[in-house]
Order: C-alpha cells, then sequence, then structure tokens
C-alpha cells in the first residue's frame, strides 16, 4: 500500500510501510496482487498455513516499477519444490516482463539466480485483457502511469474488485473509461497519494489525490473505496487527514460509500469472501 519506496518506522505503524502487496482468495484460488515487499511476510504467512501441502499462486503484476516488484526475490515459496507461481503481466522493460523480473536477481543484486530456483515458476505476458484464474474473472486495463500499467478487475461469486494502484484519473474524478472499468465495484483500491494542494505540483506524475478518487468512485457506483499507494512521507497521522477528508467528501454527497485506507495485515470482509 505504500508507493514508490517502503517506510518502516514509528511513523508509520498503523499503516504500515511495505509496497504494494494484496491476497485475494476465491473458489480455492490464491491470487496475489502486485509484488512489492509486503510479499515477503505473505509468504512466510502462506508456507505456515499449508506447512507440506502443494501451494498453487497466481500473480498479478500491475506493472514492473521498482516498488511493484521487488519482494518477488524475498517470497518464501519460489524457494520450494512443491510451490507453483504463476506470474501474469504486461511488457516490462525494453526486453519484456521475464527479463525484468529475472534481471533484480543477478549477481550484482541478489545472491540466488532466479534460474537456480526450485519452485515450478511460468511467467506470461498478458496477450489478452480478459481472462480467467479458475472461477474468478479477469479484466485488464491500461492506467494512466509512466510506462506500461495496468489496473484489474476481478469478479467472482464473492463480489467485484477493482485494484488500480498506480493511476493518475485523466480530467480528475471525471475518467469516463476508467468509470466503466469499476462500475458498482464492491471494492476499488485507488492510487490517492495526494490532497488536492500536493496533487498540483505532481500533475503528470501519474498518481491520484484523495478528491479525484472519491468523485470516481461516486460516480462509478462503488461500495467501498480503499485509498492507496501512501506518499512515502505522509506518516499514519496524515493519512488519517486523508480518510476523513474522504469521508466528508461523501457526506456532502449523501452518499454511502464507506472509505478506508490500506493498512498492513488489514482483512476486508466481500459479500461472501475475503481480501487482505
Amino acid at each position: 500500500m505504500r508507493g514508490s519506496i517502503a517506510t518502516p518506522g514509528a511513523n508509520t505503524v498503523r499503516y504500515g510501510g511495505n509496497t504494494s502487496c494484496i491476497e485475494y482468495r476465491s473458489g480455492g484460488e490464491i491470487i496475489i496482487l502486485d509484488a512489492g515487499t509486503g510479499l515477503r511476510g505473505l509468504g512466510q504467512s502462506l508456507l505456515a498455513e499449508f506447512k507440506n501441502r502443494p501451494l498453487n499462486i497466481t500473480l498479478l503484476l500491475s506493472h514492473t516499477h521498482w516498488d511493484h516488484i521487488q519482494g518477488l526475490p524475498f517470497f518464501g515459496p519460489i524457494y520450494e519444490k512443491r510451490c507453483r507461481l504463476r506470474i501474469l503481466g504486461c511488457e516490462g522493460a525494453r526486453k519484456g516482463l521475464v527479463a525484468a523480473l529475472t534481471g533484480q536477481m543477478e549477481s550484482t543484486y541478489f545472491p540466488v539466480p532466479f534460474d537456480k530456483l526450485p519452485s515450478n515458476i511460468e511467467i506470461e505476458e498478458l496477450a489478452d485483457f480478459n481472462f480467467s484464474i479458475g472461477p474468478v474473472l479477469v479484466r485488464a486495463h491500461r492506467a494512466n502511469h509512466p510506462g506500461m500499467c495496468v489496473g484489474y478487475r476481478l469478479f467472482s461469486p464473492d463480489g467485484i474488485v477493482a485494484f488500480f494502484p498506480d493511476t493518475e484519473p485523466r480530467t480528475g474524478g471525471n475518467d469516463r473509461e476508467m468509470i466503466e472499468f469499476v462500475r458498482d465495484a464492491d471494492l476499488l483500491i485507488l492510487d490517492s497519494q495526494y490532497d488536492r494542494a500536493e496533487y498540483k505540483k505532481h500533475v503528470g506524475w501519474g498518481h491520484g489525490c484523495v478528491d479525484d478518487s472519491v468523485a470516481l468512485a461516486l460516480s462509478a457506483g462503488v461500495r467501498q473505496l480503499c485509498l492507496f499507494h501512501h506518499d512515502p512521507d505522509h506518516d499514519d497521522q496524515r493519512i488519517d487527514g486523508f480518510v476523513k477528508h474522504a469521508r466528508q467528501l461523501v457526506l456532502k454527497r449523501k452518499a454511502k460509500m464507506k472509505v478506508d485506507a490500506a493498512r498492513e495485515g488489514m482483512v476486508i470482509e466481500l459479500p461472501t469472501g475475503k481480501l487482505r
């Protein structure tokens, strides 16, 4: 949930300092959204839960900027033969997704090379922006962020989740294409890095602001909005202020949409499922 770089410390204890990583479960499927530094702790939790049983995971990457992939070398399951990991994402750096992910594990940067991992790992570039993972129907949509970056919409019997960790909605909260893509989501996880004043200084950087996030979510009929990609310089108190402001905007519109900010270890109950 933290943007750009991990920020551990006393001032980020409540919301957490790890970069983008979400776990979604439905119909026996384990789907991970992004591989930021939070992936390390998630890997430990999964190994403890499954013990010696086979572990099958699908990882959906929004893009290959460092804060969204840097947890992969520290993901415990990739060091276990019984684990199978399927990684899906768009073309990464100039040499492609495989090069972007394996390059960070070259000896210059990391002691264990990718080709020495014992687990079964498949890396696939998305050829189609509409696909399924077991009972979960997935759609991808291009985000407004430097480089090739997408967001995802996951539809299952548990509900609809939309995930846009890095994006700057075009025309502010009146981005018609994005509104239609996330329409009626039970949960929208959305880049809300800046307040209005900060955003004016960062227009074009590929990140959104709280006011536009609320406006977009309300226009799309979203049931719950989760503010995401917290700025590295924003402490817990500052993010509290973002949540309070967002909720006030909802009240002014006399709407019922719930608003919260992503917190490390947070579990969100969907109609019949869980997201954490």
